[in-house]
């Protein structure tokens, strides 16, 4: 956990949350150009439940590691911020916002159906559970544009991270338990209880959605805001500059 002390004013402190095996490092980039353009602001940068500093747990259903996260941001002494979430992150920032009071949500690159890749990971389960678990890790790495990223987001990409299989199982554990009508019923009761409290919610997708998908989302949230920076599947370390400013103007 890294915390930017800043000032204690009426800009909303951002709680930043890392993607599945990394930790809270893979913000440095970003945090960097944060304090260049914004230096008084309140970030807090965490490492997930079972990453980096922070213990692992029998369990990291969804709601449970909004639980930790929220005792986190209370615990630095932070209220109604602004969540930003990278991929599993950013399911995990939603079911926060879902629960706890926030100014905003912001999604870095994941979409919150399970659709591909829900099919992709329960096929994948025996394998998790065995020896060669890491096999499937690496696969999906291949996919998410790492080759393309400046040599220090590479870098971070390529140490800022401890994959194991009880994360990969843990964090997919409502996908291999649960079928794609419950997980989408689930987030759609997240999006539901952002939207009506009228929270700010803004996706920042590395492609042009899918229609259908983004019919999904704004008959939830009517007012999403929709970004698309075309690349992989790190846009924070891609382009930490475009992120920063983004996090600052809303």
């Amino acid at each position: 956990m890294t915390m930017t002390r800043g000032n204690d004013d009426d800009r909303p402190p951002l709680v930043l949350l890392h993607g599945l095996t990394y930790d809270s490092r893979q913000w440095g980039p970003v945090r960097r150009e944060l304090a260049a353009i914004d230096a008084d602001r309140q970030v807090l940068a965490l490492d997930l439940p079972g990453h980096g500093d922070s213990p692992r747990r029998a369990s990291y259903r969804m709601t449970e590691v909004a639980e930790v996260v929220h005792a986190q941001v209370t615990g630095a002494g932070l209220d109604t911020p602004i969540v930003v979430g990278h991929s599993v992150g950013a399911v995990v920032a939603t079911a926060y916002a879902a629960r706890y009071p926030v100014r905003g949500v912001v999604n870095l690159d994941q979409i919150l159906l399970p659709g591909p890749f829900g099919v992709a990971v329960r096929q994948a389960e025996p394998t998790l559970r065995g020896p060669q678990w890491r096999e499937v890790w690496d696969r999906m790495l291949a996919r998410m544009g790492i080759e393309s990223l400046p040599a220090e987001a590479r870098e971070l990409v390529a140490t800022a991270t401890d994959p194991r299989p009880d994360l990969l199982l843990g964090y997919w554990g409502e996908i291999l338990h649960g079928s794609d009508e419950e997980v989408a019923a689930d987030r759609f009761r997240d999006l539901r209880s952002i939207g009506e409290r009228n929270i700010p919610y803004r996706w920042v997708a590395s492609s042009e959605p899918r229609a259908p998908y983004l019919a999904w989302l704004t008959e939830a949230l009517p007012e999403i805001e929709v970004t698309v920076l075309p690349g992989g599947h790190f846009p924070h370390l891609a382009e930490p500059a475009t992120i920063a400013r983004l996090l600052v103007t809303g």
